[in-house]
């Protein structure tokens, strides 16, 4: 299950459990939406809760991120699993975007906010 939260160009999302492939296709809605509106988005991935992640969602994130690897300008990775940090970096080879991951919610938001 995820929760998101959208101003401008920031997106933040934050999962709770397993993240899904319909929750992933919630997430890619709206970026698609804000993208096509606005241009490149900043995104607040809140990795905390999450528990698990099915095969097919990790698979669509890695196509929607090589579909749109110049649609985002900065990404936050909030996270206390080493596992998810190294997924996060890996990650960055499939995006132009400048990505970091962070322990500390307010740390996260602090970077993503700032121009």
């Amino acid at each position: 299950m995820i929760t998101i939260d959208h101003r401008n160009q920031l997106v933040t999302i934050a999962t709770l459990g397993e993240f899904t492939l319909a929750d992933f296709k919630e997430f890619e809605e709206l970026v698609l939406y804000k993208i096509q509106f606005a241009g490149p988005v900043r995104l607040l991935m809140d990795l905390r809760e999450m528990l698990d992640f099915t095969v097919d969602m990790a698979w669509e994130e890695v196509q929607f991120s090589r579909q749109h690897a110049g649609d985002f300008d900065r990404i936050a990775v909030v996270t206390n699993s080493q596992w998810v940090a190294w997924s996060a970096w890996l990650q960055q080879l499939f995006v132009n975007a400048d990505l970091r991951v962070f322990s500390d919610i307010a740390e996260a938001q602090a970077w993503v906010d700032d121009n």
